[in-house]
């Protein structure tokens, strides 16, 4: 053999070995099989499902709150190497909390955090933050067992949902960023500049690392849009998520907004023209 070829065939070889090995992307259709329901792939190949508490009538100051606005549960699974993290915010009335609790930890679910979102709101609902690793169908499936001790719909609701009434180009300009309207909510996901990890993989804002703001019309110039703590345990950097309501004028609003999102180590994006 050419001595040329002894020397670079070891050499070869330790790259191959050296080389990690990812598992290829989950079938994702046998994870919504698992879960009872399903969902669709976000940026970042997130695989996200909604569980919006359409059964519950919740009210705030008077205000009716949608489903989308602020019941809105859902679950997240992103691919890490050879295994699949699951991420969620599940809504659930006081009730559901223990049962639910205890089925998602025999199921391997960990438990982050459990507290309101709102104040004063009739009935008082509450939001449990999970996380998982592992097999995605297995996490799905212990989603699954939780959820079901709970009166979460799996069904998709009924009907279609009215655009939101809402001037869109105006709080638009005032914050900077471009909304999406989802379901009559007038929407904003705001990247923060600096990528968030969990045990050194980056959290795309489908997994909750984004900030969400909502706007609830409740007419063409008012909206509504109140609890601080921390979502997750090991994200670095460390976060705590603020969470605010209002009924107001929809630009004052968003002014006050901008101003508090200035503060902020935020994506700068300005906002596309309508």
């Amino acid at each position: 053999m050419h001595p040329i070829i002894r020397l670079v065939t070891p050499l070869v070889a330790a790259v191959v070995l050296a080389t990690p090995t990812f598992a290829a992307e989950p079938d994702w259709t046998q994870v919504a099989q698992a879960l009872g329901k399903s969902g669709a792939v976000q940026t970042g190949g997130v695989y996200r499902v909604g569980f919006p508490r359409t059964d519950l009538q919740v009210s705030l100051d008077g205000v009716a709150l949608r489903s989308g606005f602020a019941l809105g549960g859902w679950v997240a699974f992103q691919p890490m190497g050879t295994e699949t993290m699951v991420m969620g915010d599940l809504v659930l009335t006081q009730d559901e909390v223990n049962p639910v609790m205890r089925k998602l930890e025999e199921g391997g679910i960990e438990i982050t955090a459990v507290h309101n979102h709102l104040l004063r709101a009739e009935p008082m609902t509450l939001y449990m933050h999970v996380q998982g690793h592992g097999d995605p169908v297995k996490l799905a499936g212990a989603i699954h067992s939780g959820l079901a001790l709970s009166k979460t719909p799996f069904a998709p609701p009924p009907g279609t949902s009215q655009p939101a009434n809402i001037d869109m180009i105006g709080v638009d300009r005032i914050m900077g960023y471009r909304g999406q309207d989802s379901g009559g909510i007038y929407q904003f996901g705001i990247p923060r500049a600096k990528p968030v990890t969990d045990q050194g993989m980056a959290l795309p804002g489908a997994m909750g690392a984004a900030i969400a703001i909502n706007f609830q019309p409740t007419g063409f110039d008012t909206a509504a849009i109140t609890a601080l703590h921390s979502h997750m345990l090991d994200e670095q950097p460390r976060m705590f998520f603020l969470h605010f309501w209002a009924n107001d004028d929809a630009r004052k609003l968003a002014t006050g907004l901008r101003a508090a999102l200035d503060k902020v180590d935020v994506k700068k994006e300005a906002a596309s023209a309508r």
